[in-house]
């Protein structure tokens, strides 16, 4: 006897067998048991979910010799035939090749005879969106109006290529596709009664490979047995689905946390030798990402029970790296992918997208370093103005300038504490040059008020509870010690009168103030101004890097 595949040993023969599709079982349930029965059902989803087999069921619980209903026997002659494919009532057109309105027409030749064997004719179209138009308009009476014999079941990978007319005429269903959780758990009674070893991971592997569709995932199996002489272990189905092992992927998001770009470049030299996928990789690590993304949102903890053994090192990156970075990092990999065929080298080009993240690390310039860009606009009817340097000359402003606009509230610099204040400022900027802290963590530091410094203790004061976080305080007292104080931070939460960012702010608008006078007083803009009615438009002073 030959030996039958799992895809069609294991497909389910009852609505109860079907997998991940409890939606559609529960409205074919409840129809059948109460006799509402449409004439004509749509059944869409991906390849492999179910829609033939919902149709074959559906067809022997019509025409079961127990009686319409949603649990078939299985072993009455009409049962028996449906399943074997030989049921003179239930007939199955492929529309993929036989999609002319010849084929459609004798098809619906048969329409006219009363079923011969079972209670209702079944006509199944599968790939329906694959009929021309002709076909579609040759079937469209008899399918809003058939016998009451007769019922139809169309399937389709692609609704939106079948006609609104036909749409309207049926009643549609959406098969999903499987969740991984479901297919490992369906592969895990498969493998239980074909007595087949296998771990978890291995599963998850073949799970995640399938994309939603249990019959590539039973298809993949019967791969993977025969490739691991009637074993899944978890190296052998990788090495079958040429998958990345997750320890790189661990390695390159280590490295991109840390800014070690040549970890990065080495790391992508021993793929390209290992003849791994660049598009699985980044694949990988984007899930991997997503993981770490959430563990960064809700604050959740490592489940100790959870049977995925990368859980406890996916949390600590998620606490390792910031979460901004974490979100950058998984669009860069998700908009890498769509790149990797525009390189003539896909490893080169994975090495740019991997460290696309390292040019785009989020960083702090130093307020000293800012200076001011002008923009000088004239009347429209006036002569083009020209941008003026700014000069140590001034002269009275007219009195139809407008003044500045007033700056927003700040920190007075003559009203705090300029001991402690100075103080705090001074290694907040030496931490953020050296790029100790980060994203949250530098947030933190700049929104915090030095309050004393005693004993080798420096109590802190915040009003954000938000920031106030133990990871962030964590992180911040491991960057004040590596900048050579060896102290302790304690942080209470309250208002906050001097804080970095409001010294930063003031002195800014300083600054901001007085380049304001020395441009307005300029020889050259005041000329621009008395002879062109020029004017400096607001909002167009503003700081720039050096």
């Amino acid at each position: 006897m030959s030996y039958l595949v799992l895809a069609r040993k294991y497909r389910p023969k009852t609505f109860t067998q079907l997998v991940g599709q409890s939606h559609v079982v529960q409205a074919l349930t409840n129809a059948l048991r109460s006799k509402r029965l449409h004439h004509a059902y749509l059944f869409t989803g991906t390849r492999g979910v179910g829609k033939t087999t919902v149709s074959r069921i559906l067809a022997k619980s019509l025409n079961c010799e127990t009686g319409i209903t949603d649990e078939p026997c299985g072993v009455c002659s009409a049962c028996v035939d449906i399943d074997t494919g030989r049921f003179v009532d239930y007939t199955e057109l492929d529309a993929a090749s036989n999609r002319g309105v010849d084929e459609v027409q004798q098809l619906l030749e048969q329409a006219a005879y009363k079923p011969v064997q079972g209670r209702f004719k079944v006509f199944m179209i599968d790939e329906v969106h694959m009929l021309s138009n002709t076909a579609f308009n040759a079937m469209l009476k008899t399918l809003e109006e058939p016998p009451e014999y007769l019922k139809f079941v169309l399937a389709t990978t692609d609704p939106h290529k079948v006609p609104v007319t036909v749409l309207s005429r049926c009643l549609q269903f959406n098969l999903r596709p499987m969740a991984p959780e479901t297919i490992v758990e369906h592969l895990t009674q498969v493998l239980g009664d074909e007595q087949v070893k296998a771990d978890v991971q291995s599963l998850r592997l073949l799970a995640r490979a399938a994309r939603g569709s249990m019959r590539d995932a039973l298809s993949l199996t019967d791969q993977a047995i025969a490739f691991g002489n009637g074993e899944l272990a978890e190296a052998v189905v990788r090495d079958m689905l040429g998958s990345v092992d997750r320890s790189h992927v661990f390695t390159l998001i280590e490295a991109l946390t840390h800014g070690d770009g040549a970890l990065v470049v080495q790391t992508c030299e021993s793929l390209r030798h290992l003849g791994l996928s660049a598009s699985s990789l980044l694949e990988e690590m984007g899930m991997v990402l997503q993981r770490m993304a959430v563990h960064q949102a809700t604050a959740q903890a490592a489940a100790s029970d959870d049977p995925d053994p990368d859980v406890q090192r996916i949390a600590g990156l998620s606490q390792l790296m910031p979460a901004d970075e974490t979100q950058l990092l998984y669009s860069i990999c998700l908009h890498g992918r769509a790149d990797l065929g525009l390189a003539p080298d896909e490893y080169a080009a994975l090495t740019m997208v991997l460290l696309r993240l390292l040019a785009f690390k989020p960083t702090t310039a130093e307020a000293e370093k800012k200076s001011l860009k002008t923009v000088v606009e004239p009347h429209p009817a006036s002569t083009p103005s020209t941008t003026a340097p700014p000069a140590p000359a001034r002269v009275p402003q007219p009195a139809t300038q407008p003044a500045p606009p007033a700056a927003p509230e700040a920190v007075s610099l003559s009203a705090v504490d300029s001991s402690l204040g100075e103080l705090w400022l001074t290694a907040v900027q030496g931490m953020v040059k050296a790029q100790l802290i980060q994203a949250m963590t530098r947030e933190l530091a700049m929104q915090s008020q030095l309050m004393s410094q005693t004993d080798g203790i420096w109590q802190l004061q915040v009003e954000s509870e938000s920031l106030n976080s133990a990871n962030n305080r964590e992180r911040l007292q491991l960057a004040l010690q590596s900048l050579g104080h060896a102290v302790t931070l304690e942080f209470k939460q309250g208002p906050v009168q001097d804080c970095p960012a409001k010294r930063i702010t003031a002195i800014q608008q300083q600054r901001m103030t007085q380049a304001q006078a020395d441009i307005l007083n300029h020889p050259s803009v005041q000329r621009l101004i008395k002879d062109y009615d020029a004017k400096i438009v607001p909002g167009t002073l503003r700081l720039l890097d050096h």
